[in-house]
């Protein structure tokens, strides 16, 4: 679950590096992911596992592999599932000038640039991006000195040149941190994360922020680019997605489980949200498995 205050998250880089990298192969369940900011760029390879990514308005499921960039700034929840048995999770954190204020300006670097420009909407890269630099990736965390950064350089100038990636925010709404208002929508992430399967009423929603129901209505939409009911139904369906893949529980009694009360209703929604009906969702995703 989210934990109940977050905002700012600073990191700090290991001793004589300029950059934060770290690999586990376990999530330990002590661990609570929750939503919080930085000013460090970050660059996340999972290798084998599953869960739920929540990127500034971007919520989704994964499985397997994936391999994701997260621009400064902007607001997220770490994942939320866990690694398979031989799985891990790599992390590279850097300022946008950890190699000085202009090194970056130069033409030579304006791809890298550009990229990182991409990055403050978030960018998941496609599985051929994923197998050709996973590795490569998770040998950066066991280099050290020039030998690190030139890898890095490296990596990042693969990401910036190659087209096999998707814009997890790329409705061109920029999702603004203003510090006092994150601890506001952490609340209210928090009880959703804990009552989506339940049905949420406005009026009580509002009141745990205190403010009225059409007060908290134009605050969230204008916060979050979304209604309150489209971002519930999302943390709906993207649980549903999860169901599906991971369980053997009737598309009927996973509807219900995620808290649609009407079935017809989830068909709906689960096809707006995905482009395809649950049925067909849950078939290509155990032949991608397999």
């Amino acid at each position: 679950m989210v934990t109940s205050k977050a905002t700012l998250k600073k990191i700090s880089p290991n001793f004589g590096s300029s950059i934060f990298t770290k690999k586990h192969t376990e999530f330990l369940k002590t661990n609570k992911p929750f939503w919080h900011f930085h000013p460090e760029i970050e660059l996340v390879y999972v290798n084998n596992g599953k869960g739920k990514r929540h990127i500034g308005n971007h919520i989704s499921y994964f499985n397997n592999s994936q391999l994701v960039l997260i621009g400064s700034n902007l607001p997220h929840i770490g994942y939320m599932d866990r690694l398979t048995n031989n799985g891990s999770e790599t992390l590279i954190q850097f300022k946008p000038d950890f190699l000085g204020a202009s090194f970056f300006k130069i033409p030579e670097m304006s791809a890298i640039e550009n990229l990182f420009e991409r990055a403050k909407k978030g960018v998941r890269f496609n599985k051929e991006v994923n197998e050709r630099l996973g590795g490569e990736i998770e040998q950066i965390v066991n280099l050290e000195g020039a030998e690190r950064i030139i890898s890095f350089l490296e990596v990042l100038n693969e990401l910036a040149n190659t087209e096999e990636y998707t814009l997890l925010n790329a409705d061109g709404f920029a999702f603004e941190t203003i510090p006092q208002d994150t601890d506001k929508i952490e609340v209210i992430y928090k009880h959703i994360n804990e009552n989506f399967k339940d049905s949420i009423a406005l009026d009580a929603i509002a009141d745990l922020v205190s403010m009225t129901v059409p007060a908290f209505c134009r605050y969230f939409k204008k916060s979050t680019g979304k209604t309150f009911t489209k971002l519930v139904n999302e943390y709906r369906i993207v649980h549903a997605t999860k169901l599906l893949t991971e369980s053997t529980m009737s598309i009927s009694d996973i509807s219900f489980e995620c808290g649609f009360n009407n079935f017809s209703h989830f068909n709906k929604l689960f096809k707006e949200f995905t482009g395809k009906n649950a049925s067909k969702y849950r078939s290509e995703t155990k032949k991608m498995i397999q």
